[in-house]
């Protein structure tokens, strides 16, 4: 689609300016007076909630029960576990003062939930019988970043997190992988975006964890961004923690436990992935409006009856739509829903009603389709699935042309500079994960599962190597 929204930077004069400006001028946040909280807008929100409602119902399909914990965790408890604490000192909130009086066990605003889900569980679990416990929580963690972008990188985010514990190590391992596969599968499903998944090295790992697997997507200016992980933690947690329960031989044992999450940094994801020079271009399925209608001449009586007609028919096939009967030209607000990315708009005027037609036009390439007003009906949710097709394959098809394998560090610097993914031979050694990351500012985004080794020695250090990596440089 050719640029006609002048009020949005172009992605190929300053890509990182475009994402800013889609951000605001698509009325997704505002900024607020302390740096990093950011306001999610109705229209941004709605997009969260979409993602919530999908994915809250594939956790509750397999037995995960929504809890809600505490905001704040008494440093005295944070200190337990010392891995998991090392990895989020540095980006602690901490409240030292309540009222009038100074706390003598500070209070840290939760960064993530893992010590108040263990501590609560030692309250409860008692006996195998108390096993599997599957608990989710839907709620805001605070991370006092530098460096903050809306959606990608912020000092608070909305988020989910899960948190399981198991009689057996191989029950955790298998939920870990389990929760993972939602994740891809909204990715296709909603978001219309392929991930690459796998299992993070040990230096990309989350604090604490034993393993840690990734769902990874690729931004159009070639970077990655990690879009939600999980984590098995085996039964460190627990033994720091002091939980046990009466296993089936009648002897205390500690249970295994995993992690999972995803947070509104997926929002970020959607407006980078599908975004053009218009603004936002929404996966109808994850659309907070699937459709607008567009009255053209609408003090015409005529008109707005059928535009009345069209949204009640709609509605009726339980697809997301709105009547702009505002006082607005029909050309301003075609170039307003394209700029919020609404995935068809419907237009009808007195020439059309006269034909016994309407114009369908496609946000995510610009298409107008003229459809008999007898095979709405049918046709609609028909598109709306095309629609969504065509972008998951628009998508997958820049996936593939920019994963690339390296076979010298050469190589792997131009791959790095035109962005994209390198697959990369590794032995296994973190200083030549170091390496890569000091020459060229690239990370390991995760070792995917389908390893399919193309050399047998290390790109960095030329020792053998068997396994594959993917690095790139990443937000």
């Amino acid at each position: 689609m050719e640029n006609k929204n002048s009020s949005i930077t172009t992605q190929e004069v300053d890509f990182a300016q475009w994402y800013t400006d889609v951000c605001k001028k698509a009325e997704l946040m505002d900024y607020s007076s302390v740096k990093g909280f950011i306001i999610y807008r109705p229209y941004g929100y709605a997009i969260w909630e979409e993602i919530q409602k999908y994915l809250d119902s594939k956790f509750k399909a397999v037995g995960v029960e929504n809890v809600y914990m505490p905001l704040v965790i008494p440093s005295s408890l944070f200190q337990k576990e010392k891995d998991h604490v090392s990895g989020f000192a540095p980006e602690t909130l901490i409240a030292t003062k309540g009222g009038k009086n100074v706390l003598e066990d500070e209070l840290i605003i939760r960064p993530t939930s893992e010590v108040l889900f263990c501590e609560h569980y030692k309250n409860i679990i008692e006996s195998y019988r108390d096993l599997p416990k599957r608990y989710n929580q839907w709620c805001s963690v605070v991370r006092w970043e530098k460096t903050t972008r809306p959606f990608l990188r912020g000092s608070e985010f909305l988020w989910q997190e899960g948190h399981t514990m198991y009689e057996s190590e191989e029950e955790a391992r298998k939920d870990a992988l389990r929760m993972l596969e939602i994740y891809d599968k909204m990715g296709r499903d909603l978001l219309a975006i392929p991930f690459v998944k796998g299992i993070k090295t040990d230096k990309e790992k989350f604090a604490g964890a034993k393993e840690t697997y990734s769902i990874e997507a690729l931004m159009p200016d070639g970077k990655a961004l990690q879009s939600g992980t999980t984590h098995y933690f085996g039964d460190g947690f627990a033994k720091a923690f002091g939980i046990q329960f009466q296993n089936r031989e009648n002897k205390l044992q500690s249970p295994f436990q995993t992690s999972w999450g995803v947070s509104t940094r997926l929002l970020g994801s959607i407006i980078m992935v599908h975004g053009d020079d218009n603004g936002l271009v929404l996966p109808p399925k994850v659309a907070p409006t699937q459709l607008v209608i567009i009255p053209v001449q609408q003090k015409n009586p005529e008109v707005m009856k059928k535009a009345h007609e069209y949204l009640d028919l709609v509605s009726k096939l339980g697809i997301r739509v709105k009547l702009d009967d505002s006082d607005r030209s029909p050309g301003w607000k075609y170039a307003e829903h394209e700029m919020k990315g609404i995935p068809v708009r419907l237009e009808v005027g007195p020439r059309d009603i006269a034909n016994g037609v309407c114009v369908l036009a496609k946000r995510n390439d610009g298409q107008k389709l003229v459809v008999k007003e007898s095979d709405v009906k049918a046709e609609l949710p028909k598109l709306l699935d095309t629609i969504h097709d065509e972008m998951y394959k628009k998508a997958f098809k820049y996936l593939l042309e920019h994963t690339t394998e390296a076979h010298s560090l050469e190589e792997l610097e131009k791959i790095l500079d035109r962005g994209g993914y390198a697959k990369v031979m590794w032995c296994g050694d973190q200083a030549c994960e170091d390496k890569i990351k000091e020459l060229y500012q690239a990370t390991a985004r995760c070792l995917p599962f389908d390893q399919v080794p193309f050399e047998h020695k290390c790109l960095v250090c030329g020792k053998k190597a068997e396994k594959v990596v993917f690095f790139a440089r990443a937000y």
